[in-house]
């Protein structure tokens, strides 16, 4: 088949979570034989037509100068250039800003669309913008020949708002099996002595709850938060915490293996993540062997099931970080986490998932 991806800043992966499914997805459809073209950004640092077997298409992209408008046109140019390319299957990653464009995708291609989390729900857009999120949404649902869904939560939504059958997808990882102790002198950390969090510095991530919790605890182990802190919440988190020298701010940390690594080695680590479906970080706790205090929602409760400890205000994190948890429980959750990872959340069963849909739809047009 002849595979087209856009809704990605493009790979290889220099961004977040959707251009890491594309690099891993991408990539391996290619070694089972099928041509795929990946869309990237026209700013994107790799400028090569191929990678790895993948061809490159590069779209004018003017986010950089206009902003968040920038995504719509950059979308569009994408769009605009499928049409010329005779693709079986095109896959959008996310709708935000594709999906205004909706009458302009090509006709004889199979449109899938991921549909992320639900946008909508994220307190850091305004009315208006939730507004038209709304509407995105339901364009995309209606211009899509089928949807893919990476959370049961999703596809229950998807069902009970639009009455749309979705494929459960979820996403993959890969298990971290090479600590390193000694890493953690780059940070001045010992093993089993801190507690962390990473996440973007938005509301919805909870990072404030998980804070005042651990403001309000007895904890006199240090609180590493791993996420940019330059935008106006993060500035109020930083403001707002600078007085417990037990909160530390270390910006946002991209190496992998110090990720890996911080996490394997923290005593608790906190995922407050509250909107969408199966989260790429939830997933690389796990296959760190990460001890997980997670957000109480459907979205990570369908994924860590009982093997993590829950919250939803901070007097709850509080109490967490004030109990001893006894040993056996933490390798109990920490183990059965681990084989959540290596039995359904590889990218071996999310990758053959994938192209046994493309197959499936595929051949039903055929007929």
């Amino acid at each position: 088949m002849k595979i087209g991806i856009l809704g990605t800043r493009g790979i290889p992966n220099h961004y977040g979570g959707f251009e890491q499914f594309a690099e891993y997805l991408s990539v391996a459809l290619v070694k089972k034989g099928h041509q795929v073209v990946v869309y990237n950004s026209s700013d994107h640092p790799y400028q090569k037509t191929e990678w790895n077997g993948v061809q490159i298409k590069h779209c004018k992209d003017w986010e950089g100068k206009i902003g968040t408008s920038g995504q719509f046109f950059y979308d569009l140019n994408c769009i605009l250039d499928s049409r010329k390319q005779n693709f079986d299957i095109l896959l959008q990653l996310g709708y935000t800003s594709s999906s205004v464009w909706k009458s302009l995708l090509p006709k004889k291609a199979i449109v899938v669309t991921n549909m992320d989390g639900l946008e909508w729900k994220r307190s850091k857009f305004s009315g208006s913008v939730q507004h038209f999120l709304r509407k995105a949404e339901k364009w995309a649902v209606q211009s899509s020949n089928h949807l893919v869904a990476d959370s049961i939560g999703i596809q229950s939504f998807l069902k009970k708002k639009y009455n749309v059958d979705s494929t459960f997808i979820a996403y993959g990882s890969h298990l971290f099996n090479n600590p390193d102790e000694l890493m953690l002198e780059k940070y001045k950390q010992k093993k089993y002595a801190y507690h962390m969090l990473i996440a973007r510095m938005e509301p919805e991530n909870n990072v404030e709850t998980i804070l005042e919790g651990m403001s309000k605890s007895t904890s006199k182990e240090p609180f590493l938060v791993i996420g940019k802190t330059e935008n106006a919440f993060g500035q109020h988190l930083v403001e707002k915490f600078k007085n417990d020298s037990r909160i530390r701010f270390l910006g946002g940390i991209y190496n992998l293996d110090d990720l890996n690594n911080l996490r394997y080695f923290s005593s608790c680590y906190f995922h407050g993540h509250s909107v969408g479906g199966t989260n790429p970080s939830l997933l690389e706790a796990m296959a760190s062997s990460a001890f997980i205090v997670a957000h109480k929602n459907e979205f990570n409760g369908a994924v860590l099931e009982n093997d993590a400890f829950y919250f939803t205000t901070s007097n709850e994190v509080e109490a967490i970080l004030n109990q001893q948890v006894l040993p056996e429980k933490r390798e109990q959750f920490i183990q059965a986490n681990r084989k959540k990872i290596q039995e359904f959340y590889t990218w071996e069963n999310i990758i053959n998932s994938y192209e046994d849909l493309f197959l499936k739809l595929a051949q039903q047009k055929s007929v």
